[in-house]
């Protein structure tokens, strides 16, 4: 999938990678498309109720050789 951005928050821990998403996040212009990947197991449901409670969009959800891979575009 195309994105603006990268997000590497492997080896972070809950809430890290929700906190340093969301600082990147708001570096970004509305409807750009910033990717994450992820170590922690948590992550799955914490990006899930983050883009509930920011209305960013969580575009996809993935999991990869242990690694969980996001995109959430900006409101």
């Amino acid at each position: 999938m195309q994105h603006d951005k990268e997000l590497d928050a492997r080896g972070l821990n809950c809430p890290l990678p929700i906190l340093r998403t969301k600082k990147a996040l708001t570096d970004m212009s509305s409807g750009q498309v910033l990717k994450i990947v992820a170590t922690d197991r948590g992550a799955v449901k914490d990006f899930q109720a983050f883009a509930k409670q920011t209305g960013n969009a969580l575009l996809s959800s993935d999991t990869v050789e242990n690694e969980f891979v996001f995109f959430m575009q900006k409101k």
